[in-house]
């Protein structure tokens, strides 16, 4: 009975720290959209009594919370979890609920010595000057290094999972639109055992509105938002050429209310939030659907304690990354706030250039890929259908 009663309140305690951290992804994930859409509300309403307390100041401090705690949850509050959860105590000592707070605070001021000592090496042999300020100034130079590093794997992370998540989702609402298709087609050797099986399913479950009106809007709607969105970073791609305030940089002083960060209003605004929660969403259902990370999908009922953490990692490097993302890439020319903006490598012309042409091309191939896939689908209903009306005759 102690030791479930120990247990439990270990494990309270574990999902407490994943609670404030999804609570923090979720900020991450809207801080450019807020921004964006305050500076809008500014513009309709200048003079406004109610609108007073919405200011630069206000935005750019929900950047630095939001920069801070992601920074505290990745290298200190997850960690803690994962090793408070699997701890026993030291060999000898009295068990308890203390005994593996002892222990995990030892093993964590063990790995951050560890990982603060691996990065303070890194930046030694990229900039010998960098190193020599973060060892004199921990919190000022060698944690906001620290998260740079974290913030690009998320940037590349995303660079990877968004495509895959589009072609996940476009293969999921073409699956839907095609359930019509007689079991005949379905038995086709185009298609595997999985995806009849799938689409058997959905055709059971699936009502003739779904199938009719549903299904082909949902496709078209995703079509028209990756479209919109390849353009813009082909824009974007071009604008890098010619204009140097396309590079991703930093502002300390946000002027909200001057000026509409789209040349085409507050719709054009408006069409900048959208796009930046769909690619959030896609990267979601990218990184899920990867064959490396399928072991960390949740399952209900059946998801334990370090798959949640796990989780919970994975989508706040996701989030935190997105404000990046999204400016690297020209979806916004809303300038990164606070610490977002000091990250080393936004400055470098080559790599956000070669990361543009990157997530254009992947994601046209996705796109390319998916409407051959559904003229694909289309003939073979067609010559099907053919094939079983000519037999019919004979």
């Amino acid at each position: 009975i102690v030791d479930n009663s120990e247990d439990a309140t270990v494990n309270k305690i574990a999902l407490w720290l994943c609670t404030f951290t999804l609570s923090v992804s979720v900020g991450a994930v809207l801080l450019l959209p807020l921004s964006i859409l305050s500076n809008e509300v500014l513009l309709s309403f200048p003079q406004s009594y109610y609108m007073q307390w919405l200011n630069g100041s206000l935005i750019h401090g929900l950047w630095n919370i939001v920069f801070l705690f992601s920074n505290l949850s990745l290298v200190f509050l997850l960690p803690f979890a994962y090793f408070f959860t699997e701890s026993e105590g030291f060999a000898g000592s009295k068990k308890g609920v203390m005994a593996r707070l002892y222990e995990t605070a030892v093993v964590l001021f063990l790995l951050t010595l560890l990982v603060l000592g691996m990065v303070w090496v890194a930046s030694a042999i990229l900039d010998d000057n960098m190193a020599r300020q973060s060892l004199y100034d921990l919190w000022e130079y060698y944690l906001p290094y620290l998260y740079s590093c974290i913030s690009l794997f998320g940037v590349l992370l995303l660079l990877l999972c968004t495509p895959l998540g589009l072609s996940r989702m476009f293969n999921s609402c073409g699956t839907s639109l095609w359930i019509n298709v007689n079991a005949e087609v379905l038995r086709n050797r185009f298609l595997n055992i999985q995806a009849r099986r799938i689409a058997l399913e959905i055709r059971k479950r699936a009502s003739p509105w779904q199938r009719n009106l549903g299904y082909p809007l949902a496709m078209l709607l995703l079509l028209a938002v990756t479209v919109v969105c390849v353009l813009i970073v082909c824009y974007h791609v071009v604008e890098l050429l010619f204009d140097d305030t396309a590079m991703p940089r930093g502002m300390e002083d946000p002027l909200l209310g001057a000026a509409s960060f789209s040349m085409f209003g507050s719709l054009g605004a408006a069409v900048q939030v959208i796009l930046i929660l769909y690619l959030m969403i896609s990267s979601v259902v990218g990184f899920y659907s990867s064959p490396l990370f399928t072991g960390l999908r949740p399952r209900a009922q059946d998801t334990t304690l370090t798959q949640i953490i796990g989780n919970c990692v994975s989508l706040l490097v996701l989030s935190s990354a997105l404000p990046v993302f999204s400016r690297t890439l020209g979806i916004t020319r809303f300038d990164l706030l606070g610490d977002f903006g000091r990250f080393n490598w936004l400055g470098n012309f080559h790599i956000v250039f070669l990361y543009n042409i990157l997530f254009a091309g992947l994601t046209s191939a996705c796109l390319i890929n998916t409407l051959t896939w559904t003229v694909q689908r289309e003939l073979i209903r067609a010559f099907g259908m053919l094939g079983s009306h000519t037999d019919t005759q004979s």
